[in-house]
């Protein structure tokens, strides 16, 4: 008899891969862990292949077959997600509300943009916006409390989430005029900077906890976001990466100075819209997302990013961001 599984073994299935043990997918699925660990027996009945190792460790290792179905179970689940998000947009409507989330990263003023010409299209659409840290947009999305998130690269994998490039930012690291780092007049490397105080942004959501980007300083202030961040910069009371569309005009005036540091990667930052594969934007959540993209996409590219910058630029790219 052929294997028949049914969507909620597979969705099972990917759960306790994803988690790494029966408990954290029984947490996460709301249900006893006794029926969990049933649901696999079944499905591993069906299949007549064992999916996960049971040596009796707390975590949960897949076997050689159950790394090789992890990949079918995948697109089996992502493809009927997709047909439910078509059939969904095909029998609703517009929307009453579209949720925006976007990162501190996105520069503002194509959001600005967008918005502008959003109103105009869709008077009729409420509109709710939260900005904050990518851990933050990311976790709004997952659990539906945003319709669509636009941000940096994913930290983890996830597979009910649909992500599409839609265009870029940079980080510069840069300080006050007058702060000491600026005043030196040269390039910097990592034993100028490092006895100074760096600041740094800390992801409310936890999402990216322990990870920290072009942390090059001993001392560190941390703050909760970006906003927080460009003032104390400004105010002189430290050093630091901000997004370059965030400082065009203190770079113009000369309030903040880019520093040259060797060590700081700095470089384009990309960035994604990001929603739920199984509850997808509707008409006007999509039309943003395409308008969101034009203007992204015609940000300054890094062949641009010497104009923006006064001074020689590191010749070092590579993927990185504070």
């Amino acid at each position: 008899m052929d294997a028949n599984p049914t969507l909620d073994q597979l969705q099972v299935f990917l759960t306790v891969a994803q988690t790494g043990s029966f408990s954290a997918a029984s947490k996460q699925l709301n249900r006893a862990q006794s029926v969990v660990s049933y649901t696999i027996a079944n499905l591993e009945s069906q299949l007549e292949v064992s999916l996960f190792e049971r040596n009796g460790s707390r975590q949960t290792r897949l076997t050689k077959a159950g790394e090789a179905l992890l990949t079918d179970a995948r697109r089996i689940v992502s493809d009927l997600n997709v047909m439910r998000s078509r059939a969904k947009t095909l029998k609703e409507g517009l929307e009453a509300e579209v949720s925006l989330a976007i990162s501190n990263m996105v520069p503002i003023e194509a959001v600005v943009d967008a918005l502008a010409e959003f109103g105009r299209r869709f008077p009729s659409v409420s509109m709710k916006l939260t900005s904050g840290e990518l851990g933050m947009v990311m976790d709004l999305v997952s659990t539906s409390r945003a319709s669509l998130g636009v941000g940096g690269a994913l930290l983890k994998q996830d597979d009910s989430l649909a992500v599409e490039k839609i265009g870029h930012s940079f980080m510069v690291p840069v300080a006050s005029s007058q702060h000491k780092l600026a005043q030196l007049g040269r390039r910097l490397d990592r034993r100028d900077v490092r006895e100074e105080t760096q600041l740094v942004v800390t992801d409310a959501s936890g999402i990216t906890q322990g990870r920290d980007f072009n942390v090059l300083s001993y001392k560190t202030w941390r703050v909760g976001d970006i906003a927080t961040k460009h003032q104390l910069i400004r105010g002189g009371l430290g050093w630091g990466g901000l997004p370059a569309s965030l400082i065009r005009e203190d770079l113009a005036t000369g309030r903040l100075v880019s520093l040259q540091i060797d060590a700081y990667e700095t470089t384009e930052y990309p960035l994604y819209a990001v929603h739920r594969l199984a509850d997808p934007p509707g008409p006007a959540g999509a039309w943003l997302k395409t308008a969101l993209a034009e203007r992204l996409g015609q940000c300054p590219n890094r062949k641009s990013l010497d104009d923006l910058l006064p001074g020689p630029q590191p010749e070092k790219i590579s993927v990185a961001a504070e």
